[in-house]
């Protein structure tokens, strides 16, 4: 399950990617299938074990082009082990919630992202956050749980403020969040709840079978109930230098 949606975020192959927090790898993953070369990084040691385990499956069942790597590694989001400018593209999904020196973080992803690079950032969408926060204590006050819930417009002058430019944005994931509101009206532990483990169904099977129904009815609902806020961006070249493209400003985003 994706949240990025590549159609608005081009990848070219041999484009050097970084994934940062990349979690379970779900992004990492489609990158290397893009023809990319890849580097997964995250702070948990077991998640990284078990992504450079997926991607060898991956190198030997030949679901990545020739010319395709893939690197996953441990490290630190505010300290990254990476020279200037080395990345083409840049990929943080569902991990500034988490980060107390979220401004540390964008300005680290700044400094590894090439000039005319581009980065995706997607956080849980303020409102089905708000509601998930007043049901449930225990969804966010737990060790290395969600610190804080992002407007959209904070988070845009936030990456505007790490010298990068937004060129667009979208929800993503609405048939997600009634889940998440059932998880945590009935405990977030508690996965033997009937409705949540009915609707857990339900998500399996939209996600294994794809059916229209649910794909029509989740564009749909992206825009009123979308549990993800995603915005796109770009670094800008230097002033002066030739042949640099105008950057564009993305010019409206919602606020929910």
């Amino acid at each position: 399950m994706l949240t990025v949606d590549f159609t608005r975020f081009p990848l070219a192959p041999g484009d050097r990617v970084l994934d940062l927090g990349c979690g379970a790898g779900r992004h990492a993953f489609e990158c290397y299938r893009r023809g990319a070369r890849v580097v997964a990084l995250d702070r948990n040691g077991e998640e990284i074990r078990e992504v450079a385990q997926w991607f060898a499956a991956m190198r030997e069942a030949g679901e990545a082009p020739a010319g395709a790597t893939a690197t996953a590694m441990e490290g630190d989001a505010l300290a990254l082990p990476f020279p200037d400018e080395s990345f083409d593209v840049v990929i943080i999904s569902e991990v500034m919630e988490h980060i107390p020196d979220d401004k540390g973080v964008l300005a680290e992803m700044t400094r590894v992202l090439k000039p005319g690079g581009r980065i995706a950032v997607t956080v849980p969408r303020y409102g089905p956050e708000k509601v998930c926060w007043a049901l449930s204590d225990a969804y966010h006050e737990v060790e290395g749980g969600h610190i804080r819930i992002y407007r959209a417009d904070e988070l845009l002058a936030k990456i505007r403020g790490a010298g990068l430019t937004p060129y667009g944005t979208h929800h993503a994931h609405a048939l997600h969040s009634p889940y998440w509101w059932l998880k945590c009206a009935f405990g977030v532990d508690n996965d033997k709840a009937l409705p949540v483990q009915a609707y857990h169904k339900l998500l399996v099977w939209d996600i294994m079978k794809k059916p229209l129904a649910t794909r029509v009815a989740e564009r749909a609902l992206n825009p009123v109930l979308g549990k993800s806020f995603v915005a796109y961006a770009t670094k800008p070249h230097l002033p002066g230098v030739p042949g640099a493209p105008e950057d564009t400003e993305v010019t409206e985003a919602a606020t929910r």
